[in-house]
């Protein structure tokens, strides 16, 4: 669904509002390793329907306003007057956009096909929103003394001699959660990650740009127009993955994004310490119209 409302008034004023409401639905959003907020590959490769879920493209609500002034001012007069005091425009632009959908990966095989990436974590329908929590390895009473819950390359030289590298996951049962309380718990090796695709909001966009131009009248048609483009005038923090003036920006890779996906890390959705903030960036410009 797509509005717009547009109202023109004297003296060279105008404004132009719009607002978008849409759901984009896939089930896979970047088939290349251009960003691991939403995997390019399946948690399960044999199904890859089960993936279908909103896209990391899916921002489900759009608003912006924008206005734009040409100064009436000095618009008359000789040469002089009209373009080193008159003939000044100015356009602010306001933006508003929900956050773009991630996926919450535990970052280890859970479900034992031989591929980590993808791989979900479990849901807790009664835990805190936005909170995450690593688990313990719980085994039988079986282990033996030496080893340890969770260990799969014990070193000789730690146990008994002669018994070689010690695997303790046959002897492991379940899985204790560090915090019960949180909403995403890891998913251990063999665990049922019952965690949807892209079910973590990211934070919204919240930006306004402004562009301030100076116009000179060369002849009749021809004019030279210099830009000066505030992007984020603000400076308002917006720890996005992405840019703040695009919608299709998805594009992060590397441990930062990696790390504030997975339950069991320290910045887990704690998207200051993950995303750059879209500081405030100037922009000129140089336009000829004729």
């Amino acid at each position: 669904m797509a509005l717009q409302a547009s109202r023109q008034f004297s003296n060279g004023l105008q404004f132009l509002g719009a607002y978008t409401w849409s759901h984009t639905i896939d089930n896979s959003t970047a088939d290349f390793f251009s960003t691991v907020i939403s995997p390019r590959r399946p948690q399960d490769f044999q199904n890859v329907n089960a993936d279908r879920s909103s896209s990391a493209l899916d921002h489900r609500h759009r608003f912006s306003i924008a206005a734009f002034y040409d100064l009436p001012y000095f618009k008359s007069g000789n040469w002089l007057r009209r373009n080193v005091v008159g003939n000044w425009l100015l356009a602010p632009i306001y933006t508003y956009q929900t956050g773009e959908p991630a996926d919450v990966q535990s970052s280890i095989d859970a479900n034992l096909n031989g591929d980590s990436a993808g791989d979900r974590a479990i849901f807790n329908v009664k835990g805190v929103p936005g909170t995450g929590s690593d688990v313990s390895p719980l085994c039988t009473s079986a282990l033996p003394g030496f080893a340890t819950c969770g260990e799969n390359d014990f070193s000789a030289k730690n146990g008994p001699p002669g018994k070689g590298n010690f695997d303790s996951r046959p002897f492991m049962v379940a899985y204790l959660a560090s915090n019960p309380n949180a909403q995403y718990i890891t998913a251990g090796q063999g665990a049922l990650a019952n965690a949807g695709r892209n079910t973590l909001q990211t934070r919204p966009i919240s930006n306004l740009d402004v562009t301030a131009a100076k116009r000179f009248s060369l002849t009749e048609r021809m004019h030279l127009e210099f830009q000066a483009q505030f992007l984020n005038v603000l400076n308002h923090p917006q720890f996005t993955p992405g840019f703040a003036d695009r919608v299709d920006s998805i594009g992060f890779t590397g441990s930062a994004a990696t790390n504030y996906l997975t339950p069991s890390n320290a910045i887990f959705n704690k998207a200051d310490q993950a995303f750059p903030s879209n500081s405030r960036t100037l922009q000129l410009a140089l336009k000829f119209i004729f």
